[in-house]
């Protein structure tokens, strides 16, 4: 996994720009109907008889400039999340933002209007959100301001527009709610992530773990001295005093300083702990 953004095209997010040309091309020429556009089109009022259009609206653009737009955020975005999350996964992740603002913009259709849109805004807006997750103090070039943005406050200041937006000019032909369901669903996405490696995070108690491979060829590694703990009594447990001994032999001289025997005691000692968990 890349540490740090780039912006070499990838395969997905080359082939989405191309799937979105190609649709726009055709609409535009030989496929003219309206009645197409809208069987293709999102609206809250009909989705669930057209649930196609849960995704077919992410490939319909109302023109060349809302198509450029859209592919430009694209290119500068999903190249850098498609390398570093991989292309399936990155596939996955652009779908599910675009279907998220969809189901974002029927759910708030109950309490509000909310009319028909087409586009990727709320996809690509999802996966700048990524961007700004993976990279959060990469620094980006907005035109016309002229000092770089970090991606963090550029991604909240593009939700917090839209936002307002959507209160302000509700008339204004973008679908404003549909990109805060993309960046909403993103956000979400990676809350999910976070919380499942919490719960699968080993529990807080730590014991002494030595782990020994007999006969490595590695070469030696300086041993962290660890502080000594008070020794067990042999008649109590002479089996967990010789591990004492042993594993403070390892901490005052290192994991060489082992006889063959040790090395094999401890062995035998971690397999059968192994087999009584």
């Amino acid at each position: 996994m890349n540490s740090s953004p780039s912006y070499r095209i990838t395969p997905w997010v080359g082939r989405i720009i191309i799937a979105n040309a190609v649709v726009l091309l055709l609409l535009m020429t030989l496929f003219t109907s309206r009645d197409l556009f809208q069987a293709l089109e999102f609206s809250p009022w009909t989705a669930l008889t057209r649930p196609w259009t849960f995704v077919s609206y992410m490939f319909v653009h109302a023109g060349l400039l809302h198509l450029f737009g859209n592919m430009l955020m694209l290119f500068v975005f999903g190249t850098a999340v498609e390398s570093r999350m991989g292309s399936r996964n990155f596939l996955l992740y652009y779908l599910f933002c675009g279907v998220g603002a969809a189901v974002f913009s029927l759910l708030l259709a109950r309490v509000m209007p909310v009319g028909a849109f087409v586009g990727a805004s709320g996809a690509v807006l999802g996966v700048a959100v990524a961007f700004a997750m993976f990279w959060p103090d990469a620094e980006l070039i907005v035109f016309p301001i002229p000092v770089p943005i970090k991606a963090r406050t550029l991604v909240i200041g593009l939700v917090v527009l839209d936002a307002i937006g959507s209160r302000l000019w509700p008339g204004d032909g973008i679908a404003h709610l549909a990109h805060v369901g993309g960046a909403l669903f993103g956000y979400l996405f990676f809350r999910a992530q976070l919380l499942s490696q919490r719960s699968a995070a080993p529990p807080a108690r730590v014991e002494r773990v030595v782990m020994v491979q007999s006969g490595s060829a590695e070469p030696e590694r300086q041993t962290p001295v660890t502080p000594m703990r008070p020794r067990r009594g042999i008649e109590s447990d002479p089996v967990a005093a010789e591990v004492d001994r042993v594993l403070d032999k390892i901490s005052e001289k290192g994991i060489s300083s082992l006889t063959p025997a040790e090395r094999s005691f401890l062995d035998e000692v971690a397999k059968q702990k192994k087999q009584d968990h």
